[in-house]
């Protein structure tokens, strides 16, 4: 009987073994296997933003967010030199010195039921190694990606930031968010029980792509020097604020775009006031002064005038509809050129060449310059200013715009003027993007950026003659650079503060050299208590701005002497 039972026995064992091995082993190790196996997902860097010359603005580096199972940590125990090391306690007095932490606090952090918590984020890939290596039982850590500025406010109004979520939240790092961002990648391996990859074990990866880079056309020192002038100025005239932008006119690259307050994008929570972005695109203020080369080049391209055209020019001057216009300064009647009218800055004298210019016909130029339309430049919140159609001009408004009032530019639009003057009245579409770089190192160049023929060759460098001797003897003359000819024009105009209460902006644009023009730089300064006027509080910082980026881009000086028209007569 007894040897009929351990038969039956052996009969049952053994059926048990040949279905486990021959049957159903490979659905029972497969089970095993799914039960051991983990997934994590690979990250893909962001791409980088760099300057014209490739010095990196942004750049994505590896971070780690160590978490715990503290269900796992509480039944662990090991020996470290000599000394035993137990459960949450224990764990905590191993981890505190490598992340800097309270070994108390850390503890309490381990301790619980939970079974999954974060410890410490956005730690260095060297501490994460050093955390692996104790292999404590149910601390982990998922890799991420830090974004980083290395010069920290440079362009940061520009650039913008990431959120927490990665995704770009303001400035290149959001209209260009699409590009930049990655695609993740994906790994399933073979955990052992403390949750680490067992070598040699199944492994399975898709990998990630990272995202492209962009190269910008903001050159770095320029951009520096450009953030420094405009705060010093700020700061020494008493002005609201300020900007600066430097254009290429040959180009249409903006090589500088600085405000006096910029953000810093590695802790843009300490300034959330500038949340907005680039005021210099999306703030509006009436050009004043630096709008009468729109006028002067419309009349000389319809005919009207040329820049020997005599003028009496009184102080104060009525239009046929009874509306009284003054220049800034009382004077004696002036017995003035074309050019003499923009060299001295004179309005009553604007206003008398303008009358004739049919009132359609100095919207059109206007808009033709690009006042009342984006610029299309790659970045958000960017303001088309204020261009009301002519028909809507009333009686004082149809004059007003022959000098800058009743209309508001763009920073940008307004540097755009002088850009198309200085490049032969042909308008080269502004832009920030030189071009990309692929994951795999290939470099493609932007498009080609849009060009239109705003006035004739012939208008254009008569109209830069013209300002040339605004800077030489007129109301801009603080703006000369020593070695270089330069062509310019001042700028005045009111505007209306937060307060209500009314101010004034200050301004002075120009190019250098005139003889072959490379840059185009304004300066713009809002509510300036110490002088009102720009050829005082602004051209003297595009002397210093221009004459540096000047000698910065190589630019040889001028090799030309002017030939300037008479301003009198």
């Amino acid at each position: 009987m007894l040897v009929v039972l351990v038969a039956l026995l052996l009969v049952v064992f053994t059926g048990r073994l040949v279905w486990l091995q021959g049957v159903a082993g490979q659905e029972i190790a497969a089970d095993a296997l799914k039960g051991r196996l983990t997934s994590a997902q690979l990250v893909a860097s962001r791409g980088q933003i760099t300057d014209t010359n490739g010095e990196v603005l942004a750049t994505s580096v590896d971070r780690y967010n160590i978490s715990v199972n503290q269900n796992l940590v509480a039944d662990w125990s090991a020996r470290v030199d000599g000394t035993t090391y137990e459960g949450a306690a224990g764990a905590a007095e191993l981890l505190a010195p490598l992340l800097d932490v309270n070994a108390a606090e850390l503890g309490a952090t381990l301790d619980g039921d939970a079974g999954f918590k974060y410890v410490a984020k956005g730690v260095l890939p060297e501490v994460w190694q050093a955390v692996r290596e104790l292999r404590i039982n149910g601390i982990g850590a998922e890799q991420v990606a830090e974004r980083v500025y290395p010069n920290t406010n440079l362009a940061g109004n520009v650039l913008g930031w990431v959120n927490g979520e990665g995704v770009g939240a303001q400035g290149i790092e959001s209209v260009l968010n699409e590009e930049l961002t990655g695609t993740p990648g994906s790994t399933v391996y073979e955990r052992g029980r403390g949750g680490q990859q067992i070598p040699g074990g199944y492994e399975e990866s898709t990998p990630a792509t990272d995202g492209r880079s962009v190269q910008l056309t903001l050159n770095a020192d320029l951009q520096w020097k450009a953030q420094q002038a405009i705060e010093a100025q700020v700061a020494a005239t008493g002005s609201t604020s300020g900007s600066i932008v430097i254009v290429s006119p040959k180009t249409g690259e903006i090589l500088a775009i600085a405000e006096s307050r910029t953000i810093d994008p590695n802790n843009p929570g300490a300034t959330t006031d500038l949340w907005g972005g680039s005021s210099s695109v999306s703030d509006v203020f009436e050009p004043g002064s630096t709008a009468k080369i729109i006028t002067l080049a419309a009349a000389i391209e319809t005919g009207l005038v040329d820049p020997y055209t005599q003028f009496e020019v009184p102080y104060q001057y009525t239009t046929s509809n009874d509306q009284t216009f003054k220049d800034s300064h009382e004077h004696a009647g002036q017995r003035l050129t074309t050019t003499g009218i923009l060299a001295q800055s004179s309005n009553t004298g604007t206003v008398m060449i303008g009358q004739n210019i049919p009132q359609q016909v100095r919207y059109d130029y206007l808009k033709k310059f690009g006042f009342g339309t984006k610029t299309g430049v790659e970045l958000p919140s960017e303001s088309a200013g204020i261009l009301h159609d002519a028909d809507r001009w009333d009686g004082r408004t149809k004059y007003a715009v022959l000098f800058g009032q009743g209309v508001s530019v763009t920073a940008l639009q307004a540097t755009e003027v002088f850009a198309t003057m200085a490049n032969g009245g042909l308008r080269v579409a502004p832009h920030l993007v030189k071009g990309w770089t692929e994951p795999d190192g290939t470099f493609t160049p932007a498009q080609a950026a849009e060009q239109t023929q705003v006035v004739s060759p012939e208008t254009a460098r008569t109209v830069l003659s013209m300002m040339e001797s605004a800077v030489d003897g007129g109301t801009g003359s603080t703006a000369q650079i020593p070695g270089y000819r330069v062509a310019g024009k001042t700028g005045t105009a009111q505007n209306w503060m937060a307060d209500g209460s009314q101010g004034i902006t200050a301004s002075f644009i120009g190019v250098a050299p005139v003889d072959d023009p490379e840059i185009a730089v304004s300066v713009v300064l809002h509510n300036p208590s110490s002088s009102v006027w720009g050829g005082t509080v602004a051209a003297p910082v595009f002397a210093d701005v221009a004459g540096y980026a000047l000698t910065e881009l190589g630019v040889a000086p001028s090799g030309t002497q002017p030939e300037l028209y008479p301003t009198e007569w």
